[in-house]
C-alpha cells in the first residue's frame, strides 16, 4: 500500500515480465536472440494490424468493429508500448460510454427517439404508399415493371 508521498510504481514493460511454463521460456528464447525477436515482433505486428484494420472496416461494413479493434490492439499490446497505452485509452473511452449508456434518464430518452422516429417513419411510408397508388401483390394485373 503507498503512502500519500509514495507512488505505485507503473507495471513492468512486457519485454520485462517473468516467464511462467513453455510459451514463456519459448518467448524468452526468442527474445535472446535477435533475428528471431524481430521476425516474432515483425510477425506479431502483421498479425495485430490486420486484425485492426479489419475492425476498421467493420465501423463501416457489417460486423463488430469495436471488438476488431480492441483485439487488434491487444495482440499488438503484446510487444509495443505505444499499443498498450492505446488499449488502455480505449478501455477507458469504453469504461466512459458503458457508464453513460447505463444512465437511466438517457436510457429513457433514447427508448423514447427511438419509438417517435419509428411512428414517423411508418407513417412516411404509408403515406407515400397512398399517394403513389398503392396496389397489394394479389391485386396487381401487369407484373412488369415498366410500363
Amino acid at each position: 500500500m503507498a503512502t500519500e508521498h509514495e507512488k505505485e510504481a507503473p507495471p513492468p514493460p512486457v519485454d520485462q515480465l517473468p516467464a511462467h511454463g513453455r510459451l514463456g521460456r519459448f518467448r524468452e528464447y526468442v527474445r535472446r536472440n535477435p533475428l528471431l525477436n524481430t521476425t516474432w515482433r515483425i510477425g506479431v505486428f502483421t498479425v495485430g494490424v490486420t486484425v485492426l484494420i479489419g475492425g476498421l472496416v467493420m465501423m463501416v461494413a457489417p460486423g463488430p468493429g469495436i471488438l476488431g479493434i480492441v483485439v487488434g490492439l491487444a495482440i499488438l499490446a503484446t510487444e509495443f508500448a505505444w499499443a498498450q497505452r492505446a488499449l488502455h485509452h480505449a478501455k477507458k473511452a469504453a469504461e466512459r460510454a458503458k457508464e453513460k449508456a447505463l444512465d437511466p434518464k438517457a436510457k429513457r430518452r433514447n427508448a423514447i427517439l427511438g419509438v417517435v422516429v419509428g411512428i414517423l417513419v411508418g407513417a412516411a411510408v404509408v403515406a407515400y404508399l397512398m399517394v403513389y397508388d398503392f396496389k397489394l401483390p394479389w391485386d396487381i394485373q401487369d407484373w412488369t415493371p415498366w410500363k
